[in-house]
């Protein structure tokens, strides 16, 4: 009896051990399943975040546009831009230029469309250009002494920005035409047309403003104008931000450098274009008769 018992018992701790390796190996296999979800929930989570980050900045690069090449990208870069801001003033988009690569010329379209850096020139109607704007004793709009070709300020006598350039000087004239301008040298100059800025006259540049006919003078629209200085700087410059007369020259006096300054507004509105890579500057894009560009030539 107590040898059967004892196979018995024997037999039920085989059967007991079994149960128990069998319960343990169950665990095991259990406990490896729940790490392999893990592992694979894991990597899922991995590749699901890594995708709609991509989805992300796929959206982003579709969605913001790329900046599109201009006719005038890649062109020797003869110019220095600033920018110039002064608390109360309107900001001020500049582009300083060695008056030997300034080129006045014709294209008759917004700046936009034509191949060189630079800014709007004189006033126009149609394509009449009103303001005088000459190279070397030649209008940029036609032949000397025809009306409409930039021999002439149109029916009035306005400030004239002058470059001697065999005297190597900058200074305004009031003239009606190309013919009454002052130089060393008819061959070697430069001369556009606007209206007098009389930066160094407070108290009268207003009245001559208004001899001149400045147009628009007391209206907020876009503004243009050319300032020099006594280091020979030329300052073509937009202000894009719709502003009086008065604000506009209160800026230049503010945010233009150097000493000896002076120069002309030159026609505003929707003209005040700039071709620049720095600042594109289109107005209300309109065609504009003349421009006073950087010359590309080496």
């Amino acid at each position: 009896m107590f040898k059967d018992k004892k196979g018995k018992s024997e037999k039920v701790s085989e059967e007991a051990s079994t149960v128990v390796e069998a319960f343990s190996g169950s665990e095991t296999v259990r406990r490896a399943g729940k790490s392999s979800r893990r592992k694979a929930h894991k990597r899922w989570v991995i590749g699901a975040a890594a995708l709609l980050a991509c989805s992300i900045a796929l959206a982003a690069w579709l969605l913001v546009p790329s900046k599109l090449a201009e006719v005038f990208d890649g062109l020797p870069h003869r110019y220095t831009y600033a920018e110039a801001e002064t608390a109360g003033l309107p900001k001020l988009y500049m582009m300083a230029v060695a008056p030997e690569d300034v080129e006045l010329r014709a294209d008759k379209l917004p700046l936009r469309q034509i191949p060189a850096y630079g800014i709007n020139g004189g006033f126009f109607y149609e394509d009449t250009l009103l303001s005088i704007a000459v190279m070397d004793d030649t209008p940029v709009n036609g032949k000397r002494g025809d009306y409409g070709s930039g021999w002439f300020n149109a029916k009035y006598a306005r400030g004239t920005l002058v470059w001697d350039g065999a005297e190597k000087k900058f200074s305004v004239q009031v003239v009606s035409s190309a013919d009454e301008l002052r130089m060393s040298d008819r061959g070697n100059y430069f001369a556009q047309g606007g209206v007098s800025l009389n930066l160094a006259d407070d108290a009268g540049w207003e009245k001559q403003s208004v001899r001149e006919h400045l147009p628009f003078a007391e209206d907020r629209r876009m503004r243009s104008g050319l300032v020099y200085n006594d280091a020979g700087q030329l300052w073509l410059i937009v202000a894009p931000e719709p502003i009086t007369a008065a604000e506009f020259r209160s800026a230049l006096l503010a945010g233009v450098p150097g000493e000896g300054r002076e120069g002309i507004f030159l026609d505003g509105d929707g003209s005040s274009q700039m071709n620049a890579d720095e600042a594109l500057l289109t107005g209300d894009g309109r065609m504009v008769v003349q421009m006073i560009g950087v010359s590309a030539e080496k």
